[in-house]
């Protein structure tokens, strides 16, 4: 049996733990590791790393040949217009950039499909399967270092046959790959290198590979040799091994309720996850875990819930703490992009100070709805500025004209200085010398004349030898560089130079606004330009949440943008399915592949929940049906009838080998955590009490995961809190364009009511909503005025037509509720 040493095992909380000699921020973008099988597991061997970034290539069709010319496709500013090529593949015809990244390679790949499957059963062939996403760090290191390499590259196209999947339109087989690779080396990152038969069942993997021999780590020539040697002389234990493995994993994985089984407690559930988060909280800088540190919305968004019903206890009042520090260390730290808006993927050390500088748009989501959250919660502008600020970032860079907004932009870029070599964190740092002759302008100040750049770097923690410690930059990208960090509140720095406060948040401003116009004109990182549905459904509840706290149109009209590109790019009408994703062309339009990838259940996820947030916020019962449509929809193609549950993935497709649920809330959080939630708001809209039951049978289902590690599921923890205690109907009577509205609904949306429904009637009975639940046409305006009444389990507050008192009655919970 084919055994490569060096294995490491990945820490209480990380996706991936790096190995010497690759230190350098690695790309986790899940926090838990996988949940064993029981030890029926064994290891193939083969372990080590992780990922991330890239140059973005090209796409035009065509085959595996030589002197190719080739037209490149612009994204983020890269590259010129046309380049000669010595190879073209396979992969020139997709239209995933990352996929497109590799089009050039001397290697043969095929795309994930039916050519490569008949190919390896043909040719009697292994399968190398390379899974990466094209702001993946470690997966250009990989590509560079292996996939361009002549040598490598004839020697996996001789031998192998190889497939490339982008993990971003593909999850469904990352997903079953990367928990086989996590079961067998107690890790997993990307680049994920998998090897399969010709049946595609896996029988060796592992993440990155460095191409040659270093030490007593064999390279990746090395491991390509020994595996043809096994797959030559030992394929029959190969084979059985894996078979074994795959077995083990489908008992493992699988997530079931017995019948008759009722969801845990809510309160002990709760309080089990709240203890489980203050153990790994941080105190001095919040957040949880050292280094790295991920901004976990899942986590905060849980702390915020608890709180909600638990304001009056010690737990409560400390859970509240825990988020809102962590928010406000956050926003001050290197993590944010203090010039240019928006959230790096995680810091690499414990004080948010020097990030992994990829930007992620479902980072962005999470962090937008968390941000204004705080400020529901607590009042203070801090928060809901943030707020406002991801979504200037996301309207700016990360959307496209059609209303999608794009999946991400890479950590690394070229120096300002020049040279083709790609930096981390190039597009973003600064020199001392840089901050001092751009902001070299006298600002007026008590005792000795003070610069701009003076204020600027104090505020902000600028040095002149940069102020990245060498522990945070082991490959030297970031030397001399510095990382905005404000170092000082506005109040400290002001009286550091005799100024007002006043005056220095405007000079700060000015200084930044400077800064954004120099970055403006450096070489860009990679834009992923791809529009997945589910991570547009998640930045569409960010719109709608930020939108309808702020009372901002401007945010709500880009909120119903998005639901109409998903309606238009992302759904086909005449199959009744959601599409997984669409793609920026060459000419700025959108494009879709063919045949198209059809939707996951993240991506019906997603979006149901992003479609009841927008009709919250803008009250158009269109995006209310439409949600009721896809619910349908994900029941029908998703929902496992025997064990409670939905699949991640469509049952029926005969090439994955795993029917999983998602039972964890990581970077994302679980489709059934969303799902679960999101049936229990359509049953209060529908009157569908199928879906009432159907919540609670998936919450039994992941009984043993809520009871025993809850802090794995933070979010599905909230709707399992949103079922115990109910949802509050908020049923508003009145005109929406009337002013006498809009304030009730103001006073709704100022606070955070996570247990709650709000519906508006405007006297007309024929609405989707009056059809659904005919009790609502007893409800009517009082007075000839707007009208609120909030109802829960059956009992109904009398009538309020005062927008204080109705903030009184939520607030309150009571209020005169009487028998409906």
């Amino acid at each position: 049996m084919l055994r490569l040493a060096w294995r490491r095992s990945a820490s209480k909380y990380s996706h991936v733990e790096p190995s010497p000699p690759l230190t350098a921020a690695p790309d986790w973008h899940t926090t838990l590791p996988y949940k064993s099988s029981g030890g029926n597991v064994r290891s193939l061997g083969l372990f080590t790393h992780q990922c991330h970034h890239a140059p973005n290539v090209s796409s035009t069709p065509f085959h595996f040949v030589r002197s190719f010319p080739f037209t490149s496709m612009a994204s983020g500013g890269e590259g010129p217009p046309s380049t000669l090529y010595r190879h073209t593949n396979r992969l020139a015809k997709e239209r995933s950039p990352y996929l497109l990244q590799h089009a050039h390679n001397p290697v043969d790949w095929y795309p994930w499909g039916q050519d490569a499957f008949d190919k390896a059963r043909n040719e009697d062939k292994p399968i190398f399967l390379s899974v990466g996403y094209s702001t993946c760090h470690w997966c250009h290191v990989m590509e560079r270092e292996s996939f361009e390499d002549e040598e490598i590259g004839k020697l996996l196209s001789d031998n192998f046959v190889c497939i490339k999947v982008d993990r971003e339109e593909r999850p469904d087989v990352d997903k079953v790959y990367m928990t086989f690779v996590q079961a067998t080396s107690g890790g997993g990152g990307w680049p994920m290198s998998v090897w399969l038969t010709p049946d595609l069942r896996p029988f060796i993997g592992g993440t990155y590979f460095p191409p040659r021999d270093h030490g007593r780590r064999p390279g990746f020539k090395t491991v390509l040799t020994r595996i043809m040697e096994q797959w030559q002389n030992n394929r029959s234990n190969l084979e059985s091994s894996g078979a074994r493995i795959l077995e083990a994993l489908k008992k493992g994985t699988a997530v079931a309720a017995n019948p008759g089984t009722s969801p845990p407690l809510a309160p002990d559930v709760a309080q089990r996850c709240f203890q489980q988060l203050v153990h790994s909280y941080e105190e001095e800088y919040g957040g949880f875990r050292d280094a790295p540190k991920f901004p976990t919305p899942v986590n905060l968004m849980f702390l915020m819930s608890y709180w909600s019903v638990n304001r009056s206890t010690s737990e409560g009042v400390e859970a509240l703490q825990m988020a809102l520090h962590t928010l406000r260390m956050m926003a001050l730290g290197g993590i944010h992009d203090h010039v240019a808006q928006g959230f790096h993927r995680y810091s690499t050390d414990c004080s948010w100070h020097v990030p992994h500088f990829e930007k992620m748009l479902y980072d962005q989501a999470q962090l937008a709805i968390a941000y204004i959250t705080a400020f529901q919660v607590s009042g203070e502008q801090i928060f809901a500025d943030v707020a406002k600020d991801i979504l200037l970032y996301v309207s700016r860079d990360l959307s496209d004209k059609s209303g999608g907004f794009y999946s991400a932009e890479d950590a690394d870029s070229v120096p300002t200085s020049g040279g083709s070599e790609k930096r981390e964190g190039a597009f973003c740092v600064w020199t001392a010398s840089e901050v001092r002759q751009l902001l070299a302008d006298v600002a007026a100040a008590a005792g000795e004349p003070a610069s701009l750049a003076d204020i600027f770097m104090h505020h902000y923690g600028v040095k002149e030898q940069g102020n990245v410690p060498p522990e945070q930059d082991p490959h030297g990208e970031l030397q001399g560089q510095n990382v905005l960090i404000v170092r000082y509140s506005a109040e400290l720095t002001a009286a550091r130079f005799g100024i007002s406060t006043e005056r220095v948040n405007e000079l700060l401003a000015l200084a930044r606004a400077k800064m954004a116009e120099v970055r403006k004109n450096r070489p860009r990182p990679h834009l992923d330009t791809k529009m997945l549905a589910s991570w547009n459904g998640l930045m569409l509840s960010a719109y709608a949440r930020v939108g309808a706290a702020l009372g901002d149109e401007a945010l709500l009209e880009r909120a119903a943008q998005a639901g109409h590109f998903l309606k238009e790019h992302l759904w086909d009408e005449e199959r009744q399915t959601v599409l997984r994703s669409c793609y920026r062309g060459d000419q700025m339009e959108v494009q879709q592949i063919s045949p198209p990838i059809s939707g996951f259940l993240d991506d019906y996820a997603f979006i149901i929940c992003g479609l009841l947030d927008l009709y919250e916020a803008t009250l158009q019962t269109e995006w209310l049906q439409w949600a009721e449509e896809l619910q349908l929809r994900q029941d029908a193609l998703f929902w496992d009838s025997a064990g409670g549950g939905y699949f991640c993935c469509d049952p029926n497709d005969g090439t994955v080998l795993l029917q999983l649920k998602e039972d964890q809330d990581g970077a994302e959080p679980s489709a059934n955590s969303v799902s679960a939630s999101s049936l229990l708001r359509l049953s209060q809209y529908t009157g569908r009490q199928e879906w009432l039951q159907r919540c609670q049978q998936l919450l039994a289902a992941f009984s043993d995961r809520l009871t025993n590690i809850p802090i794995a599921l933070p979010e599905m923890v909230r709707a399992l809190m949103a079922q115990h205690h109910t949802l509050k109907q908020i049923v508003i009577c009145g005109q929406r364009d009337c002013q006498d509205t809009k304030d009730l609904l103001e006073a709704v949306n100022s606070l955070f009511l996570p247990h709650k429904v709000l519906m508006l009637l405007d006297g007309n009975a024929d609405t989707f909503l009056c059809q659904r639940l005919p009790a609502l046409s007893s409800m009517s305006r009082q007075g000839g005025v707007a009208t609120a009444y909030v109802c829960q389990d059956f009992t109904c507050s009398l009538p309020v037509t005062d927008p204080q008192a109705l903030r009184r009655l939520l607030l309150d919970g009571q209020g005169g509720m009487q028998a409906d």
